[in-house]
């Protein structure tokens, strides 16, 4: 044949392995990416529709927090026959997904609802009571737990959700020690059966105990244990009653990121520096984050509407989350320990609004 072809000359073999290995690098991570998400929608979608229940339960119910609902209806998901094979079979990754990451993000959220100038105008007689009930109530309920030989870390999240902040309190500690996830549902069940039952209880109480619309405010916030449930229950008192309990309950909930960093440098301890790779930071991403959050709340620079939006946002995902660990909840083995859990929740509620009471009564 007449004339030629130019054809450009072939690259060395190396040159072409160089060339591949990055997209196939890259593929590989997208391959991973989009495996883990066909792993975890159904979860997901379980936890998702967990949450619209409990928002529709509310609805129809206003007396059942949507809190209390999710936890409710993800232990009844987890027992009835026609889904206990799905929530425990495909739905279970995604379900562990919501009760360990969207706690974590609801805990980040929940500092943009704090201000720092608000505790600080509290004073400092207020400050030394909650101070003083949070310590008497965390260190009581985790004795009392041991004593009970409750099995885990149950007795340790149990005082950390009466002390601080109800469940979120309990999902962040439990972030960091690495508990189990059967012991984290059974003590935000326990701890949200009792705030809820508070919603009832206290406001009976206000009058027959000789307090004003503040004072009350004041016992509520220091002795409920979820923001939610401390707003339903003050506000039965007056718009001076939410704000006082409001304000003493941000106080409670700012010791959140300091008991966490404690208890992470004791699990720390604890582990050893030949166990390096499971020991926690020592300040938790997550806990980096609700401090972050809580500084930009007290800048005052935050728009009201994006608070608001941060809010919502922040109940939805820990609805999601307390569905998620209902779901892990097992009833037959929940009977084993069922009487010692009832009984020192009881405890704990008794000491805590027996303390709270006594501290308000003296710094009124």
């Amino acid at each position: 044949m007449s004339g030629s072809t130019d054809l450009p000359a072939p690259r060395p073999v190396a040159a072409r392995a160089r060339s591949r290995a990055p997209r196939t690098a890259r593929h590989r991570r997208i391959g991973r990416w989009g495996a883990g998400v066909r792993r975890d929608a159904p979860g997901l979608a379980v936890a998702a529709a967990g949450v619209a229940l409990a928002e529709a339960a509310h609805a129809l119910v206003p007396a059942v927090p949507v809190l209390t609902a999710a936890v409710v209806l993800g232990v009844a998901s987890a027992h009835l026959p026609g889904l206990r094979a799905v929530v425990r079979g495909a739905a279970r990754p995604g379900l562990g997904v919501a009760a360990r990451r969207l706690m974590r993000s609801a805990i980040v959220l929940l500092g943009l609802q704090l201000s720092l100038s608000q505790v600080l105008g509290l004073g400092g007689a207020t400050t030394l009571m909650v101070l003083g009930v949070v310590a008497v109530t965390f260190l009581g309920t985790w004795w009392l737990g041991e004593r009970l030989g409750l099995p885990g870390d149950r007795p340790l999240l149990v005082a950390t959700g009466y002390s601080i902040c109800g469940a979120s309190a309990i999902g962040a500690v439990s972030q960091v020690t690495g508990s189990d996830d059967e012991d984290v549902a059974d003590s935000v069940a326990v701890v949200t059966l009792c705030g809820t039952l508070a919603i009832a209880v206290l406001p009976l109480l206000h009058h027959p105990l000789g307090l004003t619309a503040v004072s009350f405010g004041r016992w509520v916030g220091a002795s409920v244990h979820d923001v939610g449930q401390v707003v339903a229950a003050a506000q039965t008192a007056g718009p001076a009653a939410l704000a006082a309990a409001v304000l003493v309950k941000l106080v409670r909930v700012v010791l959140l990121a300091p008991l966490v960093a404690v208890l992470a440098a004791r699990v720390r301890r604890r582990r050893g520096a030949g166990d390096a790779a499971r020991r926690p930071p020592l300040v938790p991403l997550f806990v980096a984050g609700f401090l972050l959050m809580v500084l930009l709340g007290s800048t005052g620079r935050i728009p009201p509407g994006v608070v608001a939006l941060a809010a919502t946002l922040q109940g939805l995902l820990l609805a999601a989350a307390l569905f998620a660990l209902g779901a892990s909840v097992h009833l037959p083995s929940l009977t084993r320990t069922g009487g010692r859990m009832a009984a020192l929740g009881l405890a704990s509620w008794i000491t805590i609004a027996g303390v709270s009471y006594a501290g308000v009564l003296l710094t009124a």
